[in-house]
C-alpha cells in the first residue's frame, strides 16, 4: 500500500471519487430518508432501502427516525416558530451556517421524534446498530477513506461530512426559503433556487416539493431536471422500487361543460395548478390590459402586481397588504379577477361541507365568472369546467 492508499489515486481521481461519494449520500438522502420515508412517496426494494441505511450511517451519522421526523415537522410547522429551521423566523445566516445544529436540536426532542417519527424502520439493526453506535460510522469511514486514499484520505473524509450539513440542512432549508423562483403558491415561502437539481438531488426544486409533499417527482415544468427522479426510475425498472405517488397534471377534456365529481376531484387534487394557471391566464393578462395603457416600462409593473396579486394573504406583511389595497382601488377590473380567486380559494376551504356542496360552490363560482364580462376569467372558468385527471400524466 502506498502512501496514497490501496487505489493509488492522483489527486484528480481523489477530488472524482470524493464528488462520486458525495453525490451518493446526496441520493440516499433525497431517495432514502426523504421520499420514501418521510413522504411514503415510493417504496424501495429491502436490498436497496438497507444499503441507503448503511451508507448514510457511515457518511452522516443521521437516524432514520430523527431524520424524518424532523423533517415532518418542518411541514407540519413551517414558517412558525416551531419550524426547526425556518429562515424566515431564524434568519438565513443562522440557518445556512447552522443547519446541523439546529437539525441537532430538534432531533433531540423527544415529543417530537414520538409524535412525527412513526412509520420508520425499528429493526434489530436500527436499534442495536445505527441508532446506537451512530458515530462509529463515521470513525468506520474514516479508517476506510485513509485504506482507500492514503494521505488524502483524511480530506475526502472531511468533505463527506461536510457534504450533507452544508448543502442539504443549511443550503435547501436556508435559500430554499429564501431566494428563487416559485411554480406555485404554495402558503410557505418555500422556492425553487435552481431548476437543475443535480448537486442536491433534485432538492434544489424546493418549491415544487412544497406544493405536493407526497409526490416521488420534484420536477414540474418541462425544462426542470430532477436527477433524483432519473434514479427513482432507473429502479424502478429494475424492479428495485414501486412509486406509489406523483403531483397530479390535469388535463382538460375539450367541450366538457358539465362539472362533476370527476371535475371536482381533479380540482381538488390539483389545487396548485389551479391557482398557477389562474395567475398565469387571468391574473398576468388583466394586469397587462390594466396596468400597460400609458406605462413604459409595462413588465416591471406587471410583475411587480402579479407578486401582490398571486401572493396568499397570510404571506403579505403590512406594507405589501396596503400597496394591494391601493392597487386593487385604482383598478376595478384586478379587483374583480382578485375577489375571484379569493372566492375560489373559499371553495378549498370549506373542508367541513360534502361534496355535493362543494360542487355546488364550484359551480356558482364558474357561472358567475362566466357572466363577469371579463373575457380571461371566463376563459379560465370555461376551462376549469373540463378538468379531470383520467389519462392525465404524472409531473
Amino acid at each position: 500500500m502506498t502512501l496514497h492508499g490501496m487505489l493509488d489515486v492522483s489527486l484528480w481521481q481523489a477530488v472524482l471519487f470524493t464528488l462520486a461519494f458525495t453525490h451518493l449520500t446526496i441520493a440516499g438522502v433525497t431517495i432514502y430518508l426523504h421520499r420514501a420515508q418521510a413522504h411514503r412517496a415510493l417504496d424501495l426494494h429491502p436490498s436497496v432501502a438497507h444499503f441507503f441505511r448503511f451508507w448514510l450511517w457511515l457518511t452522516t451519522g443521521m437516524v432514520t427516525r430523527e431524520w424524518v421526523a424532523v423533517h415532518r415537522r418542518h411541514h407540519a410547522k413551517c414558517e412558525t416558530a416551531e419550524d426547526p429551521h425556518s429562515p424566515r423566523v431564524l434568519g438565513l445566516r443562522k440557518v445556512l451556517t447552522e443547519g446541523a445544529e439546529l437539525y441537532a436540536e430538534a432531533a433531540a426532542d423527544r415529543p417530537t421524534v414520538e409524535r412525527y417519527g412513526q412509520g420508520v424502520p425499528n429493526d434489530w439493526l436500527e436499534r442495536q446498530l445505527y441508532s446506537r453506535f451512530r458515530w462509529q460510522g463515521l470513525g468506520l469511514m474514516l479508517i476506510l477513506d485513509l485504506v482507500l486514499f492514503g494521505l488524502y484520505g483524511p480530506v475526502v473524509w472531511a468533505v463527506q461530512m461536510l457534504w450533507i450539513p452544508v448543502w442539504a440542512a443549511g443550503v435547501v432549508n436556508g435559500v430554499g426559503h429564501f431566494y428563487g423562483y416559485r411554480s406555485y403558491e404554495s402558503p410557505d415561502a418555500s422556492t425553487n433556487f435552481l431548476p437543475w437539481g443535480i448537486l442536491i438531488g433534485g432538492e434544489e426544486l424546493h418549491n415544487n416539493h412544497h406544493a405536493y409533499p407526497s409526490s416521488a417527482r420534484l420536477s414540474s415544468q418541462w425544462w426542470e431536471f430532477d436527477i433524483g427522479w432519473l434514479y427513482i426510475r432507473i429502479l424502478g425498472a429494475l424492479g428495485l422500487a414501486h412509486i406509489r405517488r406523483v403531483a397530479p397534471q390535469p388535463r382538460v377534456i375539450a367541450g366538457k361543460r358539465q362539472l362533476d365529481m370527476e371535475t371536482l376531484s381533479a380540482v381538488i387534487v390539483s389545487r396548485m395548478h389551479v391557482f398557477a394557471r389562474y395567475g398565469k391566464e387571468v391574473m398576468r393578462p388583466v394586469s397587462r390590459a390594466e396596468l400597460c395603457r400609458d406605462a413604459e416600462h409595462c413588465r416591471r409593473l406587471v410583475r411587480s402586481a402579479q407578486r401582490l396579486l398571486i401572493k396568499e394573504g397570510s404571506r403579505l406583511d403590512a406594507s405589501a397588504r396596503e400597496r394591494l389595497e391601493q392597487l386593487l382601488a385604482r383598478h376595478r377590473t384586478l379587483a374583480i379577477v382578485y375577489q375571484f380567486r379569493e372566492r375560489l380559494q373559499e371553495v378549498w376551504d370549506r373542508q367541513a361541507s360534502s361534496q355535493e356542496a362543494l360542487l355546488a360552490a364550484l359551480g356558482d363560482w364558474c357561472q358567475q365568472a362566466e357572466a363577469s364580462g371579463i373575457e380571461a376569467l371566463e376563459r379560465f372558468s370555461r376551462n376549469l369546467r373540463g378538468y379531470s385527471l383520467q389519462g392525465a400524466s404524472a409531473v
